[in-house]
């Protein structure tokens, strides 16, 4: 006992050098008061609600940018679509970085991944490949057969349970999974392969959660769970990642590594499958909630066919269904798939809104909120897909941000989505045929909640979709 008083006390000393001396001349933003070491964790637990309700409470009081410490890093928060614009877009470069993450480098994702490397010329060989390979509009044609296919095994799925609750939810999953590896390997798997590969994916996940915690107290808890974390590694080569040679001077130009194949793949499969999905389900509740806007897109839809003289809905034609599209629109701005984009850190220390915000700090962007803002939407609570016709306020939205943000599902500036028009081909192409496939009618005795949600992965319904679905025949 009598060496833990002057451990104590240093530690206070140290504390107070680095939060107090450290921004001396540096004007942070505001936030509730912090303790050593814990940061704000206590203020957290004494407040006895999640975390992002707190967080919305503190954004209330503090304003649209507030810091807290969790643990012994400083975490900024932004809510404001101007300031997020200010930050992302306009001063895009200084805010392209990602911040450091000891278990991020212990299990190789940072060398590797799209959306953890460092902002560089490794990154941009990534992204450039990715573009080139997968997301050009050339190459999304040459996967129509795979769509076509899995889009043929997702109806009959349906249309043999009915809409059972939770067979809608796997269902959903289970297509957008198949069709992302047919994009993958070039081909399309067998069953049990795709359900292998599914499973390897969701440990993964599940390994990554749970290292959370290091991002609390890198410097000690890095050192506790080291050993874990590298057995993790070494127990399954799709989720550990040999070392790579340092790509400082690369120029971007070269061919990518198996090692880097296998980790863009896993990081395609990840990002895309659940994040698509969710959207979908959430898209086709407000469809089954809202029947005057399915009848409307289904008018639009039985237009479109009696134009083309086909008997189904093609990728060239969702091009030219206005209605569809902004159908799409509001449902991912209504329900974005995640709470929040991954966090940025500034590359140097930046100012942005009067404070300053230190280099390396984690900064993260309310994606739900900013595209609940009532001065750039009119009653952003309801669903109304009108808003982004001709003459409603949403009117020539652009969901990369470039112009003006309104509503960031994918994240805005340099470090956007790169899988973006993949996910929105895929959420247009499969609603339209849905529909045109089935009516999407609520069960008799249930109402459908579009209201409640959850934070998994992906944000998700509380209450997974349960819809009647009866065939509508050929349109």
């Amino acid at each position: 006992m009598e060496l833990a008083w002057p451990f104590l006390v240093a530690l206070l000393l140290a504390f107070l050098h680095a939060n107090i001396g450290g921004h001396a001349q540096r004007r942070l933003p505001p936030g509730p008061a912090a303790v050593p070491v814990l940061g704000n964790l206590l203020w957290f637990r004494h407040q006895g609600m999640d975390v992002l309700r707190a967080i919305r409470r503190l954004h209330a009081r503090h304003g649209p940018l507030l810091a807290l410490r969790m643990g012994s890093r400083l975490q900024v928060t932004v809510s404001d679509r101007r300031l997020a614009h200010l930050a992302l877009v306009e001063r895009g470069a200084a805010m392209a970085d990602r911040p450091e993450f000891a278990p991020r480098e212990l299990l190789g994702l940072d060398a590797h991944a799209i959306t953890t490397s460092s902002y560089g010329p490794l990154w941009r060989l990534f992204r450039r490949n990715f573009v080139s390979e997968v997301a050009h509009p050339a190459r999304l044609r040459l996967f129509a057969p795979a769509r076509a296919a899995v889009l043929a095994e997702l109806t009959t799925k349906l249309r043999l349970t009915g809409g059972d609750q939770g067979t809608i939810v796997e269902a959903f999953q289970h297509a957008m999974f198949g069709l992302l590896v047919a994009m993958c390997f070039g081909e399309r798997l067998e069953e049990r392969a795709v359900r292998d590969i599914a499973a390897a994916q969701r440990d993964l996940l599940l390994h990554s959660g749970n290292l959370g915690v290091l991002a609390f107290l890198p410097a000690i808890t890095t050192r506790l769970f080291r050993g874990r974390i590298q057995a993790m590694g070494a127990q399954d080569p799709r989720v550990g990642a040999a070392g790579l040679p340092d790509h400082d001077d690369d120029d971007g130009d070269r061919a990518l590594t198996d090692d880097e194949m296998v980790a863009l793949c896993s990081e395609f499969l990840n990002a895309g499958t659940d994040t698509t999905s969710t959207a979908l389900q959430w898209i086709m509740a407000e469809l089954v909630k809202n029947p005057d806007i399915q009848d409307k897109l289904h008018g639009e839809i039985k237009a479109t066919v009696a134009t083309t003289g086909l008997d189904h809905i093609s990728e060239e034609d969702v091009h030219r269904m206005p209605y569809l599209k902004a159908v799409v629109l509001e449902g991912l701005r209504r329900h974005p798939p995640a709470y929040l984009v991954l966090p940025h850190a500034p590359a140097e220390d930046m100012e942005l809104g009067g404070y300053v915000i230190p280099k390396g700090t984690t900064v993260n962007f309310m994606v739900a909120d900013i595209s609940m803002d009532e001065q750039a939407c009119e009653r952003p609570t309801q669903f109304a897909p009108e808003r982004f016709l001709p003459g409603g306020d949403g009117e020539g939205t652009d969901i990369t941000g470039t112009r003006e943000i309104r509503m960031m599902p994918f994240g805005a500036g340099r470090r956007i989505c790169p899988g973006l028009n993949v996910a929105t081909l895929h959420l247009e192409y499969f609603v339209t045929n849905l529909v045109r496939e089935f009516e999407w009618r609520e069960q008799e005795g249930e109402e459908v909640d579009v209201d409640g949600e959850k934070g998994e992965i992906t944000v998700v319904m509380a209450n997974p979709l349960r819809a009647r679905l009866v065939p509508r025949g050929i349109v």
